[in-house]
């Protein structure tokens, strides 16, 4: 998935004295500090690290409460979608105006209704609540479905992601992946005006080839159980 990448990074946690008889537990604590928070440092959301101390020795700050530095060196997992990214999130609700998903357990995603394209249609099924393609009747929306959206806008702030669905080659995960060839070929025949003249829209052949990476909810639920045992 393009919103995730791996960094390597230098850092230096600084430890109270009371830390100094076991403090790879308190390395631990301080780095589950920047997990599911956006950090500058690094550009991302922080989702899950790998720290490793460089060297037995601290450096000691002077001060009443003397701090030391520990070196280490940690490989990190992070988050950080940009416009016109491919994601997918678990939808949780359905309004007639509008899709609610949740991206790896913890980022809300909304999709309101100017952009969801007119091929989806709202209805009520069964007492449920659902988007269902007006060409393709198999090819549905709701709670439960894996969506993929592309990003539209990202808070850093409160994590939350503003995505789209007009795009083909958006919807339903499972559906999309299924019948590539119904929709990929629907969108090859796009077309777009310009100067009064209908355009050929090629299709993003590039973006369609790319393989399709998930990350784990196990690793998400690993790294949230790290970071409430040491907070």
């Amino acid at each position: 998935m393009e919103a995730l990448k791996e960094c390597r990074a230098k850092l230096v946690v600084y430890l109270h004295p009371s830390k100094a008889k076991n403090p790879n537990d308190a390395i631990l604590s301080e780095l589950s500090s920047l997990l599911f928070t956006y950090s500058e440092t690094f550009n991302g959301v922080v989702l899950a690290f790998d720290p490793q101390i460089c060297s037995p020795l601290a450096k000691v700050l002077p001060g009443i409460n003397p701090y030391f530095g520990v070196k280490l060196k940690a490989s990190l997992l992070l988050f950080n979608p940009k416009s016109d990214m491919l994601l997918e999130g678990e939808v949780v609700k359905i309004t007639p105006q509008s899709i609610h998903a949740v991206v790896f357990g913890f980022s809300s995603a909304f999709i309101a209704d100017e952009d969801i394209r007119d091929d989806f249609k709202h209805k009520h099924n069964d007492g449920n609540e659902v988007f269902v393609s007006r060409s393709h009747k198999k090819h549905k929306i709701k709670v439960g479905t894996i969506l993929r959206f592309v990003v539209k806008s990202f808070d850093e702030e409160i994590l939350h992601i503003s995505g789209s669905l007009i795009p083909d080659h958006t919807g339903s995960a499972r559906w999309l992946d299924k019948n590539l060839d119904e929709w990929s070929q629907g969108d090859s025949t796009n077309k777009k005006t310009k100067n009064g003249e209908g355009v050929e829209e090629k299709p993003d052949n590039d973006r369609l080839a790319r393989k399709r990476e998930t990350f784990s909810d196990a690793q998400v639920k690993k790294a949230k159980k790290k970071r409430k045992e040491h907070s």
